[in-house]
């Protein structure tokens, strides 16, 4: 082999082995913010339903609540037609 040949050997080898360093960091890198995004849906997932809970019993008391006020203006009619 010449000189030229084992120079350019030598030269394209590093650069793929530079090109494959720079992989793996990026790799890395972007695996870890991927983690840290997962994390912060995680959370707002949570929140969510959090809050999601909290509407549903809220849609469950609002007919019992309902209810009530329609038992309490019966019966402030009813008092009202004793009055007269």
């Amino acid at each position: 082999m010449t000189n030229e040949v084992l120079v350019a050997l030598i030269t394209g080898g590093l650069a793929f082995l530079g090109v494959i360093v720079t992989n793996i960091g990026n790799n890395r890198k972007m695996q870890k913010e991927l983690e840290k995004n997962q994390a912060v849906t995680d959370t707002k997932i949570e929140e969510l339903t959090r809050e999601v809970r909290q509407h549903n019993n809220f849609a469950q008391r609002v007919p019992v609540l309902e209810n009530k006020v329609s038992v309490a203006d019966h019966r402030i009619k009813d008092l009202e037609d004793r009055l007269k």
